[in-house]
């Protein structure tokens, strides 16, 4: 058997014009190789993390707008029945007014914070109102009224619904930033906490005060 060495070798491929690519540096390329699927799992990681975030943000606007909508929908009910109430017991001024400021506050309140606020002093003087009603029969049973109690409960509903699903969404949003590794990024994404539409204390969120009748 006859044996050629390298040096023969090359020179013959020399020779014979025909190249041959160098052998591959294997412990140079497989770690680049690695850094690089690392690097595009961390990609499509952040990608996907964005894209979820960037849904849950837009539930959230999505349900305070409900929830706006339906509370400018309540403010506009307050004036009749104000003017209701008002005309049987003339000597409670006070209490008309104090609804009537609660109503203005439920307009202004353009955050979660705000409106919660407001939410809280809106419940507590409806309730003072309908228990000044309390006091004339003949007001309860006014088919104006009834009507204005119906078009009110039937707004409450649709603001609780709205709440839980707004602080369902914010729930949910908070917490995905919240957990490791989004933590380490999601502020620098432009992810920042949201604020819950809370109703007295948070044992209420699901079960929001509601007016009585």
């Amino acid at each position: 058997m006859i044996t050629i060495s390298p040096e023969a070798a090359a020179l013959q491929r020399s020779r014979s014009g025909v190249s041959y690519p160098p052998a591959m540096d294997w412990p140079l390329v497989i770690p680049i190789v690695i850094v690089v699927v690392l690097v595009a799992i961390l990609v499509l990681y952040l990608w996907s993390t964005r894209n979820a975030l960037v849904g849950l943000s837009h539930r959230i606007d999505e349900a305070w707008r409900d929830i706006t909508a339906e509370r400018q929908r309540r403010a506009e009910l307050v004036p009749p029945l104000v003017e209701k109430v008002q005309g049987y017991a003339t000597h409670e001024q006070g209490v008309f007014q104090a609804v009537t400021r609660a109503r203005d506050e439920t307009l202004r309140a353009t955050t979660p914070e705000d409106a919660t606020r407001a939410e809280n002093h809106l419940q507590q003087s409806l309730r003072t109102v309908f228990g000044t009603a309390d006091s004339f029969p003949q007001l309860l049973a006014s088919p104006d009224f009834l009507q204005l109690q119906a078009d009110l409960v039937d707004t409450e509903e649709r603001i609780r619904a709205s709440r839980r699903f707004y602080n369902g969404a914010v729930r949910e949003f908070n917490a995905k930033i919240q957990v490791f590794p989004n933590s380490l990024f999601a502020k620098r994404l432009g992810f920042t906490q949201r604020d819950f539409f809370e109703v007295g204390d948070s044992a209420t969120v699901a079960e929001p005060p509601r007016i009585q009748f």
